[in-house]
């Protein structure tokens, strides 16, 4: 395996080339694959660029003033003041709310350059540093007047989550812009939870993993090697029931098993995925063979058969958790917008440790249809959970008034757990991180959209620019502008659906085979790589054990999922009313994906079982209009629909 190193800052890296760290949220020191940072690659174009300018223009200051107005900023105020904490606003674990919006407007800042943003920045920062005590502590939740002693609820008082958060905002700016006072306040905190969770510490771990990859993190920016023993402390001892049972079980916060020992990702689906991210960052530092194969194992498994159609994770709602293997009920489905950056997280750093396309498809797949649809196109309400199924019609939230989490049928613009706001904060503002790569051979493009991607390599500079409308059409043009004289390589993903891809170099067309595809020689200045991805709409079928969906098919183009809105049927009828014809392909028209089926009779029996009969279709022939499941709901309530039955599975007697 070529490895590829990423943070010696004054050595030249094993690719013979000198590497100054990139801005972004992963830089492992040993890889597979570097990362290419903001500096490296810009999005200029698409639906990816129109999320980027939405979370800049709305999302940030949308945030700002729902942390303001909830009094979550006010917390660090007040306790800078030493004031009581006993009338404290929010829950235990909004003090990373702030930190969340803190990196994401690192990240932007660090992409845009915006002064006023800038500016916006550093008076947060001088809000939370003066709510830090002199020995680096700093939680508005605990070890304050009013308000329960520091460390003293491990399962459920999140304190290192949230210096996890606020420790990935510290990285976040010192990559954009430099040290400054943000990553002093959180050494500072850091040096303090070495010292308390340490070798003769607390033998213990948070009950939210965050922490372990924040550390890992804040380690590759600093050099401070405490920090990275650290994390690994807490994922050695997770699993060991250092925790108190709870009444969801130890699984819940991954202390059941060991992390080494486990199988498939179990529990909270936000902290298992946090988890295992952290896992993968300790393995790229200390090359840990073993602790990699372990995560690997476990996504794999989860992959294959605790994940939603959509990339989504977690199927029950009281404990936002995995469910056993094939429960994937698409109308209970709980998919939070929190687990779904979690996943992208954990595949990006799988793919750079191992290079595979597969990871890159999950990251694709989750951001098209579980990150860009918790959002609205407005960029100021929120999903926190993300059905595949929506019975009823939901209820418009009123805009001034935040709503419990997951109570929402529609977008909301806050709630009383905001989590899933900020997270999709920080991702869009980063987006571009996930772009591309290098190693000592070439550049490898991971996700389409209208972007340019310039780096060195060992060979000398190579700059790409990439012409797009993907996903709306299946055609890539990677245009050089400019490479070094010997050669070096080209790597075009092909996604796992494109079957029948193509590679047009000059006249030289070839199959591009789902995995990926090389082009490696000396290129000149105006030569163009043409992929061609098939992008016709499908029928997608689940594996049978998935109980809840069996006589079903879905539909997907290229990388998104679609479904049915009760708005595109006649007369506005319920989605459960449509059985589909699969014997009619699905066909690209203006506007949409058309299938075509029936709308079945409405008539209730007296009583709804009986006899089994063949199935059949009955009813009003119809032709029907889907669109991107990311956008459901947008056109105002509505009864929404993946999974849509087909004829032929019996039914009761009437």
């Amino acid at each position: 395996m070529t490895v590829t190193t990423t943070t010696d800052r004054t050595a030249p890296s094993s690719t013979g080339a000198a590497v100054n760290p990139p801005a972004a949220p992963v830089v492992p020191s040993l890889s597979r694959l570097r990362p290419l940072g903001i500096g490296e690659v810009t999005i200029t174009g698409g639906p990816w660029a129109t999320r980027q300018a939405t979370n800049a223009a709305a999302t940030l200051g949308h945030v700002e003033h729902w942390l303001e107005r909830e009094g979550w900023l006010g917390n660090f105020d007040a306790t800078a003041a030493g004031a009581s904490g006993a009338d404290r606003a929010g829950r235990e674990f909004s003090d990373s709310e702030t930190y969340k919006l803190l990196e994401a407007m690192a990240w932007e800042h660090g992409r845009s350059g915006d002064p006023e943003l800038d500016a916006r920045l550093r008076a947060i920062v001088a809000r939370v540093a003066a709510a830090q005590q002199p020995d680096g502590y700093l939680s508005t939740a605990f070890g304050r007047p009013g308000t329960p002693e520091r460390w003293s609820d491990l399962e459920w008082g999140h304190e290192l989550y949230c210096l996890g958060h606020l420790f990935q905002a510290g990285v976040a700016r010192a990559r954009t812009a430099g040290p400054d006072e943000l990553l002093e306040v959180c050494t500072r905190a850091a040096d303090l939870v070495c010292e308390v969770f340490g070798p003769q510490g607390i033998p213990s771990v948070c009950g939210h993993p965050e922490i372990e990859p924040a550390l890992v993190e804040l380690y590759r920016v600093t050099g401070q090697r405490r920090y990275l023993e650290q994390a690994r402390l807490f994922l050695e001892r997770r699993g060991h029931q250092v925790l108190a049972e709870v009444e969801f079980g130890r699984a819940y916060f991954q202390d059941d098993v060991p992390i080494r020992e486990a199988d498939v990702l179990r529990g909270h689906a936000v902290r298992a995925t946090y988890l295992s991210s952290g896992a993968v960052d300790l393995a790229a530092e200390t090359g840990d063979e073993e602790l990699l194969a372990a995560v690997v194992r476990q996504w794999e498994a989860t992959v294959a058969r605790r994940t939603y159609l959509t990339g989504g994770m977690g199927s029950r709602h009281q404990d936002e958790a995995f469910g056993e293997d094939f429960v994937l009920p698409p109308d209970r489905a709980y998919s939070e917008t929190c687990a779904g950056v979690g996943s992208v997280q954990l595949a990006w750093r799988l793919l750079l440790a191992r290079g595979e396309a597969r990871y890159a498809d999950l990251v694709e797949r989750t951001l098209y249809n579980v990150v860009d649809a918790g959002p609205s196109a407005s960029g100021t309400a929120f999903f926190y959970t993300n059905t595949l199924h929506q019975r009823v019609l939901g209820t418009v939230p009123d805009a001034d008034h935040a709503v419990p989490r997951a109570a929402s049928s529609l977008r909301a613009p806050w709630f009383a757990v905001s989590c899933c706001p900020t997270n999709v904060a920080r991702t869009f503002a980063s987006l571009q991180t996930l772009v591309a790569t290098a190693d000592e051979d070439g550049v490898q493009v991971h996700q389409y959209a209208p972007a340019t991607i310039a780096t060195d390599l060992p060979a000398g500079r190579l700059e790409l620019r990439v012409v797009t409308d993907y996903p709306h059409t299946g055609r890539v043009e990677v245009v050089v502008e400019r490479a070094p004289a010997d050669p070096v390589a080209v790597t075009l993903r092909v996604p796992g659906w494109a079957t029948g891809a193509t590679l047009t170099d000059g006249e030289d067309v070839r199959e591009a085979a789902p995995g990926s595809v090389t082009t490696t020689r000396a290129f000149t200045t105006g030569e163009v790589l043409v992929l061609d991805l098939p992008l016709q709409p499908r029928f997608t079928a689940a594996d049978p054990r998935v109980d809840a969906v069996r006589g079903t098919l879905a539909v997907e183009r290229g990388p998104q999922v679609l479904c049915v809105e009760s708005v595109d049927l006649p007369g506005e009828r319920h989605v459960d009313d449509l059985v589909l014809d699969p014997t009619r392909a699905p066909e690209d028209v203006e506007g949409g994906v058309r299938v075509h089926g029936w709308l079945r009779q409405q008539a209730d029996p007296a009583w709804p079982y009986g006899e089994p009969t063949p199935g059949g279709a009955a009813g009003e022939q119809v032709s029907v209009l889907l669109h991107p499941y990311a956008d459901w709901a947008e056109r105002g309530p509505s009864t929404m629909r993946v999974f849509l039955p087909v004829p032929g599975a019996p039914s009761a007697a009437s």
